[in-house]
């Protein structure tokens, strides 16, 4: 297969899926809860799964999706080409601010990411990286990543984690919040991590991801050399939810080590 076509594929259907999601705005949104009420999905963002199968299908038909919403292949190995897409990341921004939300694709090879793609469909931000050939901005090279103290950081955090939760000892993350310059919270993982990617935050977190709000993200962290663990400081398991933490390199001991205490 000849690499270089596959990321110019994705790219233009990604660009492509991109309008069409912008052009739904004059329709009417059919919002869905799924396994909780804050859980929503419209149907623009099953149609746009289903507009990247359909191309995929097509076009390689021995490649499978790891897709959101369902309507892809039933995963329980990477082996092969396996595209992981989360149609639109950050629903309820969608839904709620018509902004703030992502086209989210890993396309993965026998286990290894081998293109990322975290497309912001409102600010026609498009961050890709190529598995050892760095990560691009618009076709800009993003540089690698700086060091950051804690008491300079922006951390991309949920509010909920300094109450009391069945996760972590809430109480170390109000020290967090406390030392940290400040803390984020934006509602799209896939973006949280471009913003890590690109260093408008210095960490990101969270408890619960799937594996297509992370696939994409996971490549383009590496490629800018940001850290991605779960928050037990074990490797991601793509085949699953995981709870998800990606940082600066030096950040990343001192948050689990200090800040983040699992129960």
């Amino acid at each position: 297969m000849n690499i270089h076509m596959l990321d110019k594929y994705a790219k233009s259907l990604i660009k492509q899926a991109a309008i069409q999601i912008r052009s739904s705005f004059s329709e009417e949104l059919i919002i869905e809860s799924k396994s909780e009420a804050n859980d929503l999905v419209t149907n623009i963002d099953k149609e746009t799964e289903k507009f990247f199968i359909r191309h995929i299908k097509s076009d390689f038909p021995d490649h499978r999706i790891f897709g959101e919403e369902g309507f892809g292949d039933k995963i329980d190995n990477l082996d092969g080409y396996v595209w992981m897409l989360d149609p639109i990341d950050g629903t309820t921004n969608f839904i709620h601010f018509k902004k703030n939300f992502a086209i989210s694709l890993g396309i993965y090879k026998d286990g290894e990411g081998i293109f990322g793609y975290i497309y912001n469909v409102m600010d026609d931000d498009l961050i890709s990286a190529a598995q050892g050939q760095g990560a691009y901005l618009n076709d800009v090279r993003i540089p690698m990543l700086e060091k950051a103290s804690v008491e300079k950081s922006i951390i991309g955090v949920n509010a909920s984690w300094v109450i009391p939760n069945k996760f972590v000892q809430h109480d170390q993350m109000i020290e967090l919040m406390q030392t940290a310059r400040g803390t984020r919270s934006f509602g799209s993982a896939a973006i949280e991590i471009a913003y890590v990617a690109t260093g408008r935050l210095d960490a990101y977190m969270s408890m619960r991801l799937s594996p297509w709000d992370i696939a994409g993200g996971m490549v383009v962290a590496k490629e800018v050399g940001a850290i991605v663990t779960t928050l037990s400081n074990e490797p991601i398991n793509l085949l699953k939810q995981n709870s998800f933490i990606v940082s600066k390199p030096n950040l990343h001991e001192q948050l689990l080590s200090k800040y983040i205490i699992l129960k």
